[in-house]
């Protein structure tokens, strides 16, 4: 994905999981702050990026207030799920990775250059998670301006990647919804076929499931979840007032 002559961005930093593998020897991973459910969600202009705010580590709540949605550029969205400060430091270095590339070629990196960044950098930390320490698991949502396709990816811990036309989950609470996507999508019909309204009600729905059904992933009641929606202009988190709007419909009709 370089130009020739051109350092990457890996080399120029040394960002490589060898260096942190003897560090992390008798760490125990039931200390390691966790993040936990995330989603993306197509709807009819774009694609819906959902976390809820909990980190744990073990059973102790670590922190109701983590950000797990990172914008990688104007249109590349990663939620992330696992290893909280493995996960973030990954999506720190992918981040100047697309722009040291952009302010040296000049050029806009690719989608499929973007996925395979990230494939090799989940590839890197396998050493590190085949022993227990800084496992994650991003799904990502991106738009390519060239085909003009939203798309929806997720990824094993190896770095393969998987793409799914619709929607994908990641995170402890993610078991526990998964088979949910697919019954809305029968009833509804598609999540790409429908307004963004709909898809946010939907998906808040599923993040209050899982909530109920998983201690790790955190409810609605302290703090609003993370919304970021992916479209043609960019990217962008809802607001305060959208979310609470949603909100209060799904917590409104428990029971109903």
């Amino acid at each position: 994905m370089t130009a020739v002559g051109l350092t990457e961005f890996a080399d120029l930093t040394n960002f490589h999981a060898e260096k942190y593998i003897a560090g992390s020897a008798g760490v125990d991973p039931a200390f390691e702050t966790h993040g936990t459910t995330v989603l993306c969600l197509r709807f009819d202009g774009g694609v819906l990026t959902l976390a809820d705010r909990r980190a744990t580590a073990g059973n102790l709540i670590m922190y109701d207030q983590a950000e797990k949605i990172v914008a990688l550029d104007d249109t590349t969205v990663v939620a992330i799920s696992g290893a909280f400060a493995r996960s973030i430091e990954v999506c720190r270095f992918l981040k100047h990775s697309f722009k040291y590339y952009r302010r040296t070629v000049m050029l806009e990196m690719s989608l499929e250059g973007k996925l395979m960044e990230i494939s090799r950098a989940l590839a890197g930390n396998a050493p590190m998670a085949m022993q227990g320490i800084g496992l994650f698991l991003p799904i990502v949502a991106a738009y390519d301006r060239k085909r003009d396709e939203f798309g929806v990816y997720f990824f094993d811990g190896a770095g393969a990647r998987f793409q799914n036309g619709s929607y994908s989950c990641a995170g402890s609470g993610s078991e526990r919804i998964r088979g949910v996507f697919e019954y809305i999508a029968r009833i509804k019909g598609r999540f790409e076929t429908r307004p963004l309204e709909d898809v946010l009600a939907d998906g808040l729905q599923m993040l209050d499931i899982a909530a109920d059904l998983d201690s790790a992933t955190g409810g609605f009641s302290k703090m609003l979840p993370i919304a970021r929606v992916l479209d043609r202009d960019g990217n962008r988190e809802l607001t305060e007032l959208q979310l609470r709007v949603a909100v209060d419909v799904v917590l409104n009709n428990q029971g109903k």
